[in-house]
């Protein structure tokens, strides 16, 4: 069996070693790429194709340009006070129509009956209060005569009273028909009393009763009236002087009390109505002016009324005339219009643009100094009009700007052009 040999050690850079070196330097390599390189995205685009507009200073005219209607300037709605059938259609739409003028003519045999009713309990009640009348008259006379029996009767017991008082003294009359007298008087003396409250309690109730009467026979025409007025109602009439614009009634159709049949168009003035996008909601107050121009003459306005709902991303806005009116104006036509948001003042400006669409106004594409390409960049906006936005920060004067649609840039940092 032979000794063991001892292996020596290779020295030197081995075969391994450098793999182990090479490994590390690439690792080293790809990190710094990964944390110093530039990994920003870019898209490549024909110039040509873009809209690329300069960064300027000038006056920024704070309005927006709104689309305004022509409207009446009161718009009275026409209901059936009555419900009914119709029966005639007087006046047709588009007709001038003077206040009062009978539009509709309605009939409602339920009402009809309503009135008979009303008129045989009216007639029914006048009748028992005559009945009632009547009857008091002939209570009161009967009281009248009983308190005048009673009197009689009391004049005579106390005439033999007296008499007898005189004649028991000297014992010609015997003493008790003398105390008979004298029960019978004051007996007749306490019927009188009695007759008399019951004349007085008999004249407070028939006068409360026929006061009651009296009242209800009041309430009782009012109401009769009232009934009967329902009969004009079912005329449908014009309120107010107008044009008649809107009337959906036919004859033969059944309407219901309350129904909206119509309008009336108030041609006195006019108001011009406009929609604008919700961005303004809290920069459009009442008072606000607005112009526009028309065959070479300028129209001014004013906001009257700013109505709070939202629809569709846009809310109403109502202006009247100041001064002057078109002489040919009419309901429907249409203007462009100038809405004046505040006062005008120098700003940075840059030219409206589709690129707002994708990025909010938070940022754009600026060229570089040569012109080759753009980066995007943080920016703030402010105002803008129909022609600029204000500029408030990130953009100088005379810096480029990619203007057009962002829409096919992607995610894209910069945009190279070809």
């Amino acid at each position: 069996m032979g000794m063991d040999r001892l292996i020596e050690k290779k020295k030197g850079l081995q075969k391994k070693h450098v793999i182990w070196i090479a490994g590390g330097a690439l690792f080293l390599l790809l990190a710094g790429i990964m944390i110093f390189g530039d990994h920003s995205s870019a898209f490549r685009v024909e110039r040509d194709k873009l809209t690329i507009s300069a960064v300027e200073s000038g006056i920024f005219n704070d309005y927006i340009s709104v689309i305004g209607t022509v409207e009446p300037i009161t718009t009275i709605y026409l209901d059936a006070i009555e419900g009914g059938r119709v029966t005639e259609r007087l006046i047709e739409e588009g007709s001038m129509v003077k206040k009062g003028d009978v539009i509709l003519k309605l009939e409602n045999r339920q009402l009809y009956q309503t009135i008979l009713n009303s008129e045989a309990s009216l007639a029914e009640k006048e009748n028992y209060l005559r009945n009632t009348k009547v009857s008091f008259e002939a209570a009161q006379i009967a009281s009248r005569k009983d308190m005048l029996d009673s009197r009689y009767r009391m004049t005579r017991r106390k005439r033999t009273y007296e008499q007898n008082e005189i004649l028991v003294k000297n014992k010609y009359v015997p003493v008790e028909e003398y105390i008979q007298s004298k029960e019978d008087y004051e007996y007749e003396v306490k019927l009188l009393e009695i007759n008399k409250i019951k004349a007085v309690n008999d004249s407070l109730l028939r006068t409360t009763s026929m006061q009651t009467l009296e009242e209800d026979l009041v309430k009782m025409r009012q109401m009769y009236q009232l009934v009967r007025a329902r009969m004009d109602d079912l005329d449908v009439k014009a309120p107010v002087d107008g044009q008649l614009g809107m009337l959906d009634a036919e004859v033969g159709q059944l309407l219901s009390a309350g129904q909206r049949v119509g309008q009336i168009n108030v041609l006195t003035d006019f108001k011009v109505t406009a929609r604008t996008d919700e961005y303004y909601i809290d920069r459009i107050v009442h008072g606000l002016k607005c112009s526009f121009d028309r065959s070479g003459t300028k129209y001014d306005l004013v906001v009257r009324k700013v109505l709070p709902e939202v629809r569709g991303g846009q809310f109403e806005i109502e202006m009247v005339f100041e001064g002057a009116k078109p002489d040919n104006i009419r309901t429907g036509q249409t203007y462009q219009m100038r809405l004046e948001l505040g006062e005008a003042g120098n700003a940075v400006l840059i030219p409206r643009g589709g690129f707002f669409q994708s990025t909010g106004g938070q940022w754009v594409f600026v060229l570089n100094a040569n012109g080759t390409e753009a980066v995007k960049r943080n920016i703030r906006f402010g105002r803008q009009n129909p022609q600029y936005y204000e500029v408030l920060e990130g953009l100088n004067t005379g810096e480029q700007v990619i203007t057009s649609g962002y829409e096919l840039f992607g995610n894209a940092d910069r945009i190279i052009f070809k």
